[in-house]
């Protein structure tokens, strides 16, 4: 394979639960091995790793993922994308990991940020997980049929490139949904109506909780307090990251709308969704 033009690859990635890490790092792995390139990891999920700017140049090829929070890429975490990314010409992967519902305007949204920031995309992927509410939604998901597709991919994403080394890629153009992104998908609860839980924060079981401090090391928004993990002192993305790494599973969300949106997508999204590659 002739792609000595490539120098570098890159897995970056915000990944509050480790789904979207496992997808990009897995796929920047395999392309490393392809190009006979180590990996650069550079993950932005913790507040400390979101204080600086991040370059890449033509040579680079970045694999770039996020997860998906109301169809789009997580609201507060974007503008950071879209002001401290300079893509200089790198080729970019955008990827977006969804919860099994549906990854809607998410990546059409990552591969025009990408874009505009300067990268070429040559290709995009949204990819099926367990849903980060419950255990219940693709509980298996990744399997080993969804990483052979994501080498696959890869795979194909090389070729296009050894073919195609000076393409000015726009995936964008290529990809579903609402270009630009207008509005968030609305929560829904078992009911049909709206859930609003936009305020809902995890609640602590004092029995269970040890004070170790993981969910506050863990929170993307450095909002559990170190010192008594059941203050949350600023806002709550609902990612699951305190619940999920909680070794004593002392964390719980007991909000009605939240459970009741919980319950929603339980009953309608067991159905295996299948993930969706473009090159």
């Amino acid at each position: 394979m002739n792609l000595n033009h490539i120098k570098r690859v890159c897995s970056v990635y915000f990944s509050p639960c480790g789904s979207v890490k496992q997808v990009v790092s897995t796929m920047a792995q395999c392309a490393g091995e392809q190009l006979h390139l180590p990996v650069e990891e550079m993950d932005f999920t913790l507040p400390e790793h979101r204080q600086g700017e991040y370059t890449f140049f033509f040579g680079d090829m970045v694999f770039f993922g996020t997860p998906v929070y109301a169809g789009r890429v997580p609201n507060k975490i974007m503008p950071y994308i879209r002001d401290s990314f300079a893509g200089n010409g790198a080729y970019a992967v955008p990827v977006v990991v969804f919860g099994n519902r549906n990854f809607d305007d998410a990546l059409v949204e990552l591969s025009l940020l990408l874009e505009q920031n300067g990268f070429q995309t040559a290709a995009g992927a949204a990819v099926v997980s367990r849903h980060s509410f419950s255990k219940v939604i693709a509980p298996d998901r990744p399997n080993e049929q969804d990483q052979t597709d994501w080498k696959e991919f890869v795979a194909k994403v090389l070729r296009k490139l050894e073919q195609e080394p000076n393409c000015a890629g726009k995936i964008s153009d290529l990809v579903s949904g609402t270009n630009p992104p207008e509005k968030y998908y609305t929560p829904l609860g078992i009911d049909g109506q709206p859930a609003k839980f936009l305020k809902a924060h995890p609640k602590t079981d004092p029995a269970l909780c040890k004070k170790c401090g993981i969910c506050a090391a863990n929170c993307p928004m450095g909002t559990i307090q170190r010192e008594d993990p059941s203050v949350i002192e600023g806002v709550c993305i609902k990612c699951q990251s305190c619940i999920r790494k909680c070794p004593a599973q002392a964390k719980y969300f007991d909000d009605p709308a939240f459970l009741s949106h919980k319950q929603m997508l339980e009953h309608n999204f067991i159905r295996p969704a299948t993930s969706v590659f473009i090159s």
